[in-house]
């Protein structure tokens, strides 16, 4: 079928100008009941390969070690324990980076493993010790695969299915496109596992409630994610003016009938962009206190950019040093910001409520009347 003429010219300019390309894809798609799909594996390195000779750089995020541990030990599908999915992903990683390698190789393609928890990209420095190493490998033209360290990853600290990962490696490198292969097509309209008479959604230009209640609520087959998490992730990276593309990842030569404007999967166009750094703070740094915010300073965070001065703020809550991720809440507890503070929770508490003229004094510090300087800042929705 043609691809409809306004789609493709709304999805065009971002594929002309795409580079630097992340693939993910779900556990549903590279294993069956048999365990690994090797076609599929063997499809999608040879198609990424190609892309990598055509000058693109890639990073693969890939699923699949807990589904591929399990059909090693030949366990049946049922709820597994914390400690059993994180034995199952020792058991079942080794078995896909090694499918993945043999099957790059006959492309002559290297390849790299890279294992991250929430936690690497919680830190600022190890966060940017990632990143470099990243970039280094596509400078030397290896494709890095990138997982959840699930072995290791408590409860806490895990990103919770490879969708939000990929989204995070996406800002975290600075890529042109994500595109997360899927089991299921595209986004529908309604669930397609429940309405035979659901429609595709070829192109979202803005990620609303619509859009949102049509993600349903059920997981995917073998994931943790689902439709849910693929709205999550496809609102972290528009809001960097990255695009998202969800598309069949079992489909052949699936990434060329992307580039070529094919009308496939479901494309998210880029949302107003927000720089890189304030994209790590809304989505890396778990908040280590709040600051309760009166009405005035609310307005001038939201309304007018403003920075947070010490006069606006009514209670803190937590202890933390400098440099700390916060949250900003009104009066009545809803969250308005996340933001690094410069100061303490005790200087804080020394400061609150009083405007720039009495700060140094009562602390003894150089000038800085900022508590968050608005470059530091990032509003909720």
């Amino acid at each position: 079928m043609a691809a409809n003429s306004s789609s493709l010219n709304k999805r065009r300019p971002y594929l002309e100008r795409a580079k630097r390309i992340v693939v993910k894809v779900g556990s549903a798609v590279i294993t069956g009941e048999d365990g690994l799909s090797r076609e599929v594996i063997n499809n999608l390195s040879a198609e990424l390969s190609r892309f990598a000779r055509e000058g693109y750089e890639v990073v693969l995020v890939s699923s699949g070690a807990i589904a591929c541990g399990r059909k090693k030990l030949g366990l049946p599908k049922r709820q597994f324990t914390l400690t059993e999915k994180q034995a199952l992903a020792a058991t079942g990683q080794a078995g896909l980076i090694q499918s993945y390698e043999e099957y790059f190789e006959q492309y002559g393609q290297t390849v790299a493993q890279i294992l991250l928890t929430r936690t690497d990209l919680e830190d600022r420095h190890r966060y940017l010790l990632a990143r470099n190493t990243i970039l280094k490998l596509l400078r030397w033209r290896v494709i890095p695969i990138i997982n959840e360290n699930d072995t290791v990853a408590v409860e806490e600290i895990q990103f919770g299915d490879n969708d939000l990962l990929a989204a995070m490696v996406t800002g975290l490198i600075g890529a042109d496109i994500l595109i997360c292969l899927s089991d299921i097509d595209a986004l529908f309209d309604k669930d397609p596992r429940e309405d035979p008479t659901a429609r595709p959604v070829r192109v979202v230009e803005k990620i609303d409630q619509t859009i949102e209640k049509m993600a349903g609520k059920k997981p995917g087959r073998l994931g943790r994610g689902g439709m849910v998490s693929k709205i999550r992730a496809a609102k972290m990276v528009t809001s960097l003016g990255i695009p998202m593309v969800i598309a069949p990842g079992r489909e052949p030569m699936i990434l060329e009938k992307i580039f070529a404007g094919k009308e496939i999967g479901t494309f998210f166009l880029p949302a107003k962009k927000i720089t890189a750094r304030k994209f790590w703070i809304a989505y890396h740094p778990r908040p280590e206190g709040a600051l309760i915010l009166d009405e005035g300073a609310v307005k001038a965070l939201v309304e007018r950019n403003k920075s947070l001065l010490p006069a606006g703020i009514k209670e803190v809550r937590g202890v933390f040093d400098k440099g700390a991720c916060v949250e900003c809440l009104d009066e009545k507890g809803r969250r308005v910001a996340l933001g690094l503070t410069n100061f303490s929770s005790n200087e804080i508490q020394k400061i609150k409520g009083c405007h720039s003229r009495e700060i140094c004094q009562r602390l003894g510090l150089a000038h800085q009347d900022e508590v968050i300087h608005r470059d530091n800042l990032v509003l909720c929705e």
